[in-house]
């Protein structure tokens, strides 16, 4: 029942019972909440006040009814009281506050109390998702979404890095907050969870960049059939995961606020735009991103769901290319890609040869391009490249 509810009941209450602007949601999932009678709880619940206002759903548990239900009952309510409700109680699930920011939402139910400014931002009040957001590329596009009045989950496998990130982001005095989610990118079950999550969290998602992905080099005969299938699995079948779960909750959000448009963005390569020397795994698998982007625009611009592809060109600044022990730098020496290079110095001047602007990708190349595919609404199904020139369209 707990994931109808986050899936369905979550998202639609959060669009139903938004105004001008679009809330959030947070359900209480405690033991003793869910189980807890009506008159019991309200009762006790120690952080409602008493002018705090509470709709009732408690005629069914289908969850279709219920969602029928909550419909009737927040216009009937609207019509009497001139303002929506702060909290719903639905039957046998719990108790689901309603605010318009997140901070808010951690007052209501039970946070301590914080000082904090509205979230202003081109992206206010939206609820983002980035994988592989714990460190690098991931964590800059995260922290900008944030600094852009987003509410961000942080996606990572990496726990101490993604909840040092998480913190580090709500260390800042706003309305929006950072949630750290692990998952494995991979997995199926690990990816519906990490949507699940943040549903429950925050009510529902509107944006999710599928960023994580993974890079080892080499030739025929150097790739072993194990690191292929690690490269596939990561790069090709998680972003086919990401949109799968995640366009489940943004279908329901269209269904109830017709102009509302959701993203799913995948953080693709200029390798899936030219094929990569000796990087046939990377490159095959960002190509096969490009045709899943295509695919997944033209099955769910219906739900007003846009789907797109950024390439970015090379990030040498990042760990990929410039770790010391494991960066690209060093992979490609060691490989010979790179004709007559005996320094990692010799192979970063060689790339970055072949950009005509002169320098490698940065973050705030890529992030100008998410905010350029979130704001319009007539684009749908493209691979932007953002390669300094190194890529042209044609």
């Amino acid at each position: 029942m707990l994931n109808t509810v986050v899936k369905q009941l979550l998202p639609a209450l959060r669009m139903l019972a938004s105004r001008e602007n679009v809330l959030v949601a947070r359900l209480d999932e405690r033991e003793s909440l869910q189980k807890a009678q009506l008159e019991e709880e309200l009762r006790i619940h120690p952080f409602i006040e008493g002018e705090a206002t509470i709709l009732v759903v408690d005629e069914t548990v289908d969850p279709d009814e219920i969602v029928a239900d909550l419909e009737v009952k927040l216009s009937m309510w609207k019509e009497e009281r001139s303002y929506y409700p702060d909290y719903v109680w639905i039957k046998d699930i719990g108790l689901v506050a309603l605010a318009p920011n997140a901070a808010q939402l951690d007052e209501m139910l039970g946070k301590e109390a914080s000082d904090y400014s509205i979230s202003l931002g081109r992206l206010a009040n939206k609820i983002a998702i980035v994988t592989g957001a714990a460190m690098g590329f991931g964590a800059g596009i995260a922290e900008m979404l944030f600094h852009e009045g987003a509410n961000v989950v942080i996606a990572d496998w990496n726990e101490t890095e993604g909840g040092k990130m998480a913190d580090l982001l709500n260390a800042n005095v706003t309305g929006n907050r950072a949630l750290f989610v692990k998952v494995d990118v991979s997995d199926a079950v690990s990816v519906e969870d990490m949507v699940s999550v943040t549903s429950r969290h925050f009510g529902g998602l509107d944006l999710i960049i599928s960023n994580a992905g993974v890079l080892r080099a080499g030739s025929l005969e150097e790739m072993t059939p194990e690191n292929f299938d690690f490269m596939t699995n990561v790069n090709y079948k998680g972003y086919f995961l990401c949109a799968k779960y995640a366009s489940a909750v943004m279908k329901v959000q269209s269904k109830y606020r017709k102009e509302f448009f959701s993203d799913i963005i995948q953080i693709n390569s200029k390798s899936g735009l030219k094929g990569s020397n000796k990087n046939f795994a990377y490159a095959g698998g960002k190509f096969g991103g490009i045709g899943l982007t295509q695919s997944f625009a033209m099955e769910l611009m219906p739900y007003k769901i846009k789907v797109n592809s950024i390439c970015p060109g090379n990030f040498f600044e990042g760990p990929l290319w410039s770790d010391p022990e494991k960066g690209l730098f060093v992979q490609y020496l060691k490989a010979g890609k790179v004709a007559g290079a005996k320094t990692i110095e010799d192979v970063k001047a060689f790339y970055e040869a072949q950009v005509p602007a002169g320098r490698g990708c940065r973050v705030t190349d890529v992030f100008r391009a998410i905010l350029y595919i979130i704001e319009q609404e007539y684009e749908t199904g493209q691979a932007v490249p953002v390669t300094g020139g190194q890529n042209m369209l044609n």
